[in-house]
């Protein structure tokens, strides 16, 4: 089969079959069961036994990950890897990187509160798969995998869902794996794995005065009106007064009453940022990519196991310098004091933050028509940066050529990436994972499965 094969439609409204214990099978989409509760007490029904965990997992140092997914893929020049030396058709205007916190370490000018957390994260300038597709390369860096196999993998975050949601204990009304605010869109992130491990993505936009988070937040209709709907719903319920603890119906009240804690209780209120200080806002910054990061810390709050920050708007194939001039000091604030705050709620220790996209762009600036001044996919060499969870920071793994163009030095393949996160969190990187053709897949693939690792991030670990 190949990747485009098992690609699931866009909507997430496609609907499974629910069998509650001793009741109807029901069809029910996703989102359905965020209304309606099933992701928690009910969930727990759908998950079952696996046997996933063969064998003792490796020790956690992190509870959570936060994946900042530059859609479309950023520059790594214009970032974390700057040439300065390399000229004009290189850097473009450009040209003049800063010093961080971190002697002998510069990043982009455009980012300088980010130069001054530069002793809590550390870059990889080697990363390297030397896929130029969007969707192949989001594949292969999301999953480890190569494209085109036989089945289609799940994304780090479902993985993720699978050994540190319900199925292991967590017990929260938020789904575990959570994306702000757009799905990825590029292939089905839950693979073989199935729906029940596809993300939650909120929709709404986290800068607008109410977040209207699809499922749980309704534009345009306030809490009461809520409330009032549900006790209408009560006095219609007829059956349910006649069949009053009836064990069916029992656990359908314990859904209900999970859905509107979701929606009307404390849990939903992790989307209200009207708790939170309006200098802590204008902190973060007022877009939505700054929204989103403050968003993210307070689902770590909540103990949620993995959130995307879906960032769009990085394939830059034209006017690539004004975009950058927009966009990397919203990226600069949000992620600088997403990192910061975190740091000081003592969180970061047990929190990955995984900064990158699915690959770099063209070194060499692309001034002809008809891009004119703009800058390609490059997936020779790029560009990422991790913190907290385990990892050090202050430090910088790989390096680039003097232009930018081929990894010069210790090379870092997305599955050594991958399975370091995976040993941080505590996850057996050779656990099996339950697929439906019963083959014998683990969590992460080894040069026997033909893909090429270098092995794990030690320096930094």
């Amino acid at each position: 089969m190949s990747m485009n094969q098992g690609l699931k439609p866009k909507s997430q409204d496609r609907p499974e079959i629910v069998q509650l214990p001793g009741m109807w099978a029901i069809p029910i989409s996703r989102r359905e069961m965020v209304r309606q509760g099933l992701f928690s007490a009910a969930g727990l029904w759908l998950a079952g036994g696996r046997g996933l965990w063969s064998r003792e997992a490796p020790a956690a140092t992190a509870k959570s990950v936060i994946q900042i997914w530059m859609w479309g893929g950023p520059s790594h020049l214009d970032t974390f890897d700057p040439k300065p030396a390399a000229g004009y058709d290189y850097c473009g205007p450009l040209a003049k990187p800063i010093p961080t916190n971190v002697d002998g370490i510069q990043i982009g000018e455009l980012l300088p509160l980010l130069a001054q957390q530069t002793d809590k994260y550390s870059i990889i300038r080697s990363m390297t798969h030397g896929i130029n597709s969007h969707e192949t390369a989001s594949y292969m860096v999301q999953t480890g995998r190569k494209p085109g196999e036989r089945l289609v993998y799940p994304c780090v975050g479902a993985v993720v869902s699978l050994f540190k949601g319900y199925n292991a204990g967590y017990s929260g009304l938020i789904p575990p794996y959570i994306v702000l605010t757009q799905p990825q869109g590029r292939f089905s992130e839950d693979g073989f794995l199935g729906q029940r491990y596809k993300p939650f993505a909120t929709g709404g936009d986290p800068a607008q005065a109410r977040f209207a988070v699809e499922g749980v937040v309704a534009p345009g209709i306030t809490d009461q009106r809520q409330q009032g709907r549900r006790e209408l719903l009560h006095q219609l319920d007829t059956m349910g007064k006649n069949l009053k603890g009836h064990p069916s119906l029992k656990a359908l009240e314990e859904a209900e009453q999970q859905a509107y804690e979701l929606i009307l209780g404390d849990a939903g209120k992790v989307f209200d940022l009207s708790q939170e200080k309006e200098e802590m806002r204008d902190r973060y910054g007022r877009n939505t990519f700054g929204q989103s990061c403050l968003v993210a810390r307070r689902l770590i709050e909540r103990g949620v196991p993995y959130i995307t920050i879906n960032s769009q708007g990085w394939d830059t194939h034209r006017q690539h310098f004004q975009a950058m001039r927009q966009r990397l000091p919203q990226v600069d604030r949000g992620m600088a004091t997403l990192i910061q705050d975190l740091s000081e709620r003592g969180l970061l220790d047990s929190t990955v933050i995984w900064w990158g996209g699915e690959f770099g762009r063209t070194p060499r600036v692309q001034w002809e028509a008809p891009w004119n001044g703009g800058r390609g996919h490059y997936g020779p060499v790029f560009s990422a940066v991790v913190a907290g969870g385990g990892f050090k920071g202050g430090r910088v793994i790989g390096a680039s050529d003097a232009r930018g163009e081929e990894v010069k030095d210790r090379p870092v393949y997305p599955c050594d990436l991958i399975g370091s996160i995976y040993e941080l969190l505590g996850i057996d990187v050779n656990a099996k994972l339950p697929n439906p053709e019963g083959l014998d897949i683990r969590v992460t693939p080894t040069a026997a499965d033909g893909i090429q690792t270098a092995g794990r991030l030690k320096e930094i670990m």
